[in-house]
């Protein structure tokens, strides 16, 4: 931290940086994240919603390539793996926009853009998921027309 300034030479801003009210929820945020178990929940969670929405995908008819890492997942609308930024330029942004607004229309609140990363939370249910999974199944069943 000597770095940063004004001790060091690193600037460092943010619209939160050194609120005490964002500082409080940090820390009981990572006081949180020691917890035993937290990452596997996470983990747990977040497959629970990939493959779901593989799965999902896959009963519609819809290419969605598997993009998880963690509790972090995107859906890109294409036949091939996306590995880079030239393969996600290539999915289908229409096929995304009507499966995000039919989710919107069930509730589901997702990124605008299928650039964005979703996320699961430690305050996501198992039974949050399978609402979350449930109301994909449908959108998804929209968005392949």
């Amino acid at each position: 931290m000597e770095l940063v300034a004004p001790l060091g030479p690193v600037y460092q801003a943010g619209t939160l940086s050194g609120n005490p009210l964002a500082v409080a929820a940090g820390l009981a945020t990572l006081r949180l994240l020691r917890r035993p178990g937290v990452y596997e929940e996470l983990e747990a969670r977040g497959a629970q919603l990939g493959e779901g929405l593989a799965e999902a995908a896959r009963s519609a008819g819809v290419p969605v390539p598997s993009t998880r890492v963690g509790s972090m997942l995107t859906l890109f609308f294409t036949d091939r793996p996306v590995t880079d930024y030239a393969g996600a330029r290539a999915a289908d942004t229409a096929r995304f926009a009507r499966f995000h607004g039919a989710m919107l229309a069930r509730g589901v609140y997702l990124a605008p853009s299928q650039f964005e990363a979703t996320f699961v939370s430690l305050a996501h249910t198992e039974a949050d998921v399978g609402v979350t999974v449930e109301a994909a199944r449908e959108a998804l069943r929209e968005a392949a027309a």
